[in-house]
């Protein structure tokens, strides 16, 4: 399913939340305190183009919770919002609950950015 679910899934929608994520870290990334933000927002753009075969997990110390209620303040709650609206309405058919899957896990990624390892 990876494969094919990633070239899918660039298909339907997935070019669509990785833009998302570039241009929100080309934004982070104006001034000089807010590139890591950004950096981290080119790297999750990346993995929203292929998001199976991926899991991600969470973890960090204070510096990510401080980042992390930053990014859910000014950028995260919005993009999480449009993540799980997206995967609830793919939900409803037997064919997008994969793709739905994938927009979940991206909506809780868009909350808590910092701190998270992708394998």
């Amino acid at each position: 399913m990876g494969c094919l679910g990633n070239i899918l899934w660039i298909i339907f929608g997935g070019a669509e939340g990785a833009l998302a994520w570039f241009l929100y870290g080309c934004l982070w990334s104006i001034t000089i305190v807010g590139i890591p933000i950004g950096r981290q927002c080119f790297k999750y753009a990346g993995l929203t183009l292929f998001p199976f075969g991926k899991d991600v997990d969470y973890g960090g110390g204070s510096m990510s919770l401080i980042a992390n209620v930053i990014w859910m303040i000014v950028t995260g709650i919005p993009m999480a919002a449009a993540h799980f609206l997206t995967g609830c309405a793919l939900c409803i058919t037997i064919i997008g609950v994969p793709f739905g899957l994938q927009h979940f896990k991206l909506a809780k990624l868009a909350l808590m950015p910092f701190g998270t390892k992708v394998h």
